[in-house]
């Protein structure tokens, strides 16, 4: 199919390119940017007056729910709400049920993603067997079959010795290690440590949970010379961290979710399980460095760390509420958000969801998909065609995900999506 992009102004962060111009597509690539042939004839023609032409999204920390926990999200719900998001590429955690820790499992989800011709699905193999923490699993097989990295999702790996292997297992091979840092035995509570959490007579997490783990994990990256992406980081002293280890040359990179760029243990408020959250949220100077981090490049990529719960998981008393939130709708416009209240501009809120997840996940994307997070004259057709000026109130009926609950019900939020483009198809359209 031919598609013709007239009139938008075309973002690309990945090489600072913003002008309005015109995009052409054809045979799932991009044919030119700007210096259409006149002989270019499309099958359609989208007008973006108005409107960003921006690379299509990709989002590293995205839950399925399938297989094992249909009743919380269906592949169809999850990987339509994506598009609607505008996202192109995701990253699903490998904590399914059964958990992605056999070829023919990562094999399968990725035939019925496929087969729904929406957003590209890249999962993450199980570290571990199981997620147990006792056994590697296959890893050069799990990469055969798909997966672009190895973690253990929300699972602490208390055992080094274990997590020392598969570092050094790992960096054998060149892949990467996902790791949320979380040390096991004071990672339990519900509630970030502090008076609110003291006051509110939750059980706290303190910032130590992250930084003991953190620690550990550079040491033994430091030994093994693996390559290692920190999920989620939630506080002031975790990124200070990871700044110190990138300045010593590690080879680390890390993202940060909506949640914690936007919002504090306050947002908890009389005991709102909406905010009960992985990690949990911090306090304001906590969410101020993760902001910081995220404008100087200290921290890599903004994620929804999208986890649709249904609704008797959380319809509990707090502490008994699963923690998770739906995300991918939301992800572009809290990343405009923070763009517009930081004051680093578009092009930046868009590199950390677009080139620069991309480049985290690097030769692992394959050739086909090289060019994922640009907009280049021969990449691959992924767009995000958005209105910035479109602002909308968020309510969790009209969300596409199975998943309706979100902190940020009622918020007003800027940009809106307006078509999504996968491989050069439109994979999704909001009427008009």
């Amino acid at each position: 199919m031919k598609i013709l992009i007239k009139n938008g102004r075309v973002i690309d962060p990945a090489t600072n390119f913003d002008e309005i111009c015109d995009v052409a597509l054809a045979a799932g690539r991009i044919i030119a940017i700007k210096n259409v042939a006149d002989g270019f004839l499309p099958n359609r023609t989208l007008d973006a007056s108005g409107c960003v032409v921006a690379p299509g999204l990709v989002d590293l920390a995205v839950r399925l729910r399938e297989p094992g926990h249909e009743h919380e999200g269906m592949l169809e719900s999850e990987m339509a709400a994506a598009v609607a998001g505008g996202i192109t590429s995701l990253v699903c955690a490998p904590d399914t049920d059964p958990v992605l820790d056999e070829p023919g499992l990562v094999e399968m989800l990725k035939m019925r993603a496929e087969k729904l011709h929406q957003a590209r699905v890249f999962p993450l193999g199980a570290l571990t067997r199981n997620l147990h923490g006792e056994v590697l699993t296959e890893m050069v097989e799990l990469t055969e079959a798909g997966c672009v990295g190895f973690g253990q999702a929300e699972v602490p790996l208390a055992n080094t010795q274990v997590l020392l292997r598969a570092l050094q297992y790992a960096g054998t091979f060149g892949y990467t290690v996902w790791l949320r840092p979380q040390e096991l035995y004071l990672g339990t509570g519900v509630a970030a440590s502090g008076p609110l959490a003291t006051r509110m007579g939750l059980a706290g997490v303190p910032v130590a949970a992250e930084t003991i783990a953190l620690h550990t994990i550079f040491e033994l990256t430091k030994a093994t010379g693996a390559r290692v992406h920190i999920c989620r980081l939630s506080s002031a002293a975790g990124v200070a961290l990871v700044r110190q280890a990138r300045d010593e040359g590690l080879d680390v990179t890390c993202d940060v979710s909506i949640n914690s760029l936007h919002l504090t243990d306050t947002d908890i408020g009389y005991f709102d399980s909406r905010a009960r959250l992985n990690p949990p949220l911090r306090q304001q100077r906590d969410r101020d460095a993760i902001r910081e981090g995220l404008a100087d490049g200290t921290i890599d990529a903004l994620v929804s760390d999208h986890t649709p719960v249904d609704e008797d998981a959380k319809a509990l008393p707090f502490a008994e509420a699963e923690a998770g939130a739906t995300g991918v709708e939301l992800l572009l416009s809290l990343a405009l958000k923070w763009g517009q209240e930081s004051g680093v501009g578009l092009t930046r809120a868009l590199a950390v969801l677009t080139s620069e997840p991309a480049r985290v996940l690097g030769a692992a994307l394959g050739t086909l998909q090289a060019s994922a997070g640009q907009l280049v004259a021969g990449g691959v057709a992924d767009v995000c065609i958005f209105d910035p000026q479109d602002e909308w109130t968020v309510r969790p009926d009209a969300l596409c995900s199975q998943g309706k609950h979100t902190p940020f019900s009622g918020y007003a939020l800027p940009g809106r999506v307006r078509c999504t483009i996968v491989g050069g198809q439109v994979a999704f359209e909001r009427a008009t």
